[in-house]
Formats: C-alpha cells, structure tokens, sequence
C-alpha cells in the first residue's frame, strides 16, 4: 500500500496545525474573504459536489476515476485523510506531493489578512485545493463536502455541474440539530438553483425537506436504484456490465449515485463511453473501507485482517451486514476499537456486537478519544454475552492480542483517524487481499 510519506508532510502538518486551535467553526464569510484574496480560484474549476453522511468519498472514487479513464485532467478533494494531509488533494487520483502542497499553503496562508477572523484548518486546507485545482487547469474536479454542507467551506460555487447527496442519517448532530430534518436541511445546502440533483436513498424524515428543496431550486432531479448484483463484485446498471472493486451492499448504491451524475454529464456534452464507465470503476480505489489486508509483520506469518472507519451508526450497520454476509453460519469476531468523544458509541455497539465476540478496546491517537474503560462500560451493557472484553494503552497490544485468537474475524474499526495510525505505523507490512 502506498501512501505520501508521513516525514515527508511533516512540515504541512505543522504548518496546519496552528490553525488546528480555531477548531470547527462552520460558516462561509472566512474562506469567501480567502478566496477573494486568491482571486477566487473556485470560479475557474468546473465541480461536482458530493455530499450526504456516508458513501461520500466511495462516490468521489468512482467519478474521479471514471473521469480520469476518459481523459479529463480530474481533481478530487476528500476528507479526512489517512495517513498525509497529500491524500485530499489528488489530480488524476495521485495525491498532491508534499512540495507542491506546501507551495500552495504558502501562497493561501501569505493571503491571509492578520486583521480579519483567522480561518480554520479545514478552510485553510480547502482554499489550497481551489487553488492547486485552478492552476492545474484541471477539466473538472470532485469535490467532497467535508461537515454538513450549507455552511461548509467547500459550499463556494454557485453552479456546481451536478450536486449529490449519497444518504443521511444522525451524525454530527451535535453541530448540524438533533433530528434527521435538520440535518437534511443543511446537507441539502448544497444544492443550488436549476442544477442538476442525483439523491440515494434516504430516510422518510430527510426524504420530504431535500424535496422541498429541490422544489424550491427547481432542481431536475435523479433519484437512482441501486445497480443490479450479479454476484460478489460483479453488478449491472442499466447497459452496464460492472466490476466494483469496493466491498459492501451499499456499493450498489454508491456506484449508482456516480453513474447517474456521469450521464448528466454526458448530456451537457462531455465525452464519457460507456468503457470508461466500466474500467474507471474497475479501477477505483478507497482504502480503509472494508478492505482486506494481509499483515507480515518481521519474521512472522501473514495475518488476515478486515479494516473499516465504521465510525456512526449507519456505517456499523453496513459493516456488520457484510459480515453477516460472508457466511450462512455467524462468525466470531475480534474486534479492535477505538472512537472518538463526539461518537454514538452505544449506537454503533449495537450495530457491530454479538454474543461470543470479543473486544479489545484502545484510545484513537492524537485525537479527543473517548476512554477505552469508558466504552468497555458501554459495551457490557449493550451486549452481555461477550465472551472478552479487554482495555489496551495502544493499538500495538491490541493488535497483538487480536491476531493470536484463531478461529475469529479480525475487524479494525470504530475511527478512520484509528486506521490512519494503523497505515501509518505499518505501511510496509501491509498488502492489500483480493476477496
């Protein structure tokens, strides 16, 4: 697995890490005033905007490498990152080297006016994508809506080629309103008058306010069916004979929301065959999203281990339908964990856990990391037949103990932030395993 060296964007990350203490601070007066002093590099980059709570950045992979297939110059940002701060700003699905980021962030942070509201990390992260994709010249980028997405600071452009939201359900409540309406109401902020909509499936409560929405704008909206399984890996959407590299029921879903926005595209003349269609999503790659790896640590056996985020409900649930799925008869798994304060621990243990199952549990690192006694507490409650449940200091113990239990599924999962030190501490012990 290859990723941008850790040391080599250790320079980006403290140069962002002072903006890091301004925190999340939704809103669009920031990165508006940034962005003017750019000379607003965002009205020269022609976008897709992607938003919703899960399936985002799967919907990113597949459009960018469809679009790269087909051969435009294709910028993605994405967020979080796993490993380097390089992995969000990618042209033609190479992430940004570290020396061109840091030219760029020197030229946004020498934007930056000292009298006014200084901007967030994210702000100032995002404004360097605009910037690097006006430069580059790119034909067309996928950009990805980071939190929320009405006050967002990707929300810059008034005339996005297509909006998407992937699907909704309750995260970030906190910030964006406790119910699925109001969460609804500010995903659907990204959505802008007369442009084209392509919406996934989505709860009653959030179905009604993006409709409204989309009424309002005058929207033309899709509203796709998942694409059709053929078998594992294999699916068909309408003429379209589909290899999906990408693991899980949803991608039926996710590939869907991305091929309905790719024939919007066609419509308003861009040059996409179907053959880019089926080998861009043959060749599309998310890592850390249920993703088999081999493990081989020096001197020992390869070990096999499942890694996925599933870090909110919805994404528990998906996880924990795969699993089932793997076999008629339930399997036992060692689960390893971690998440982060602001998480639904009890919601997403209720998803993951069954009798039998065993938990090691570990602090994220370098994050605001709810306690692991704190979750085994949680844990307990929700399901008392674990047959383990065990609180570690590092991921390293935990890990350990995880890959000597024979006989069980070994999952890593609870935070992407989690797996992102994962990749980070083994990156050349780790190999990706075909299932």
């Amino acid at each position: 697995m290859t990723f941008p060296s850790p040391l080599a964007d250790h320079v980006i990350a403290e140069r962002l890490t002072r903006y890091g203490r301004f925190g999340v601070h939704l809103g669009l007066e920031r990165i508006r005033i940034l962005l003017q002093a750019l000379g607003n590099p965002q009205e020269r980059v022609p976008i897709i905007h992607v938003g919703g709570t899960n399936g985002k950045g799967s919907v990113c992979a597949y459009l960018s490498a469809v679009l790269a297939q087909a051969g435009y110059r294709v910028g993605r940002y994405t967020s979080p990152h796993l490993v380097s701060w390089c992995e969000r700003i990618c042209l033609n699905n190479q992430p940004i080297s570290p020396t061109e980021l840091e030219a760029i962030l020197v030229q946004v942070e020498s934007a930056i006016d000292p009298h006014t509201d200084s901007p967030t990390q994210f702000e100032v992260i995002t404004a360097a994508a605009w910037l690097y994709f006006a430069q580059a010249q790119v034909d067309i980028a996928v950009i990805e809506v980071g939190l929320g997405g009405r006050l967002d600071a990707t929300n810059v452009c008034d005339r996005p080629l297509v909006s998407i939201i992937t699907s909704l359900s309750r995260e970030h409540w906190q910030r964006l309103g406790p119910t699925l309406a109001d969460i609804a109401r500010e995903k659907a902020g990204i959505l802008k008058a007369h442009c084209p909509a392509v919406i996934g499936p989505l709860p009653p409560e959030a179905q009604s306010v993006v409709e409204q929405r989309i009424q309002t704008l005058g929207c033309p909206a899709t509203y796709p069916k998942a694409a059709l399984a053929i078998s594992p890996g294999l699916a068909q959407y309408d003429t379209l004979n589909l290899t999906l590299p990408l693991q899980g029921q949803y991608q039926y879903i996710n590939v869907a929301l991305a091929i309905a926005a790719l024939r919007i595209l066609t419509r308003q003349n861009w040059v996409i065959s179907d053959q880019d269609m089926t080998q861009g999503i043959a060749a599309a790659r998310w890592p850390g999203r249920l993703q088999w790896l081999t493990w081989r640590p020096p001197g020992q056996n390869g070990q096999t281990l499942l890694i996925d985020g599933a870090h909110n409900p919805a994404a528990a649930q998906a996880l924990r339908q795969y699993l089932d799925s793997l076999s008629s008869t339930p399997q036992t798994c060692s689960w390893v964990m971690g998440m982060l304060t602001t998480k639904d621990h009890k919601d997403v243990f209720e998803a993951l856990l069954r009798p039998g199952d065993l938990l090691h549990l570990v602090p994220v690192p370098d994050h605001q990391s709810e306690p692991p006694k704190a979750l085994a507490a949680i844990a307990r409650q929700v399901c008392p037949q674990l047959a383990q449940v065990q609180c570690y200091e590092t991921l390293e113990t935990a890990l350990g103990e995880a890959l000597r239990e024979r006989q069980t599924t070994r999952v890593l999962c609870g935070s992407l932030y989690l797996i992102g030190s994962f990749f980070r501490a083994y990156a050349g012990q780790l190999h990706p395993l075909a299932r």
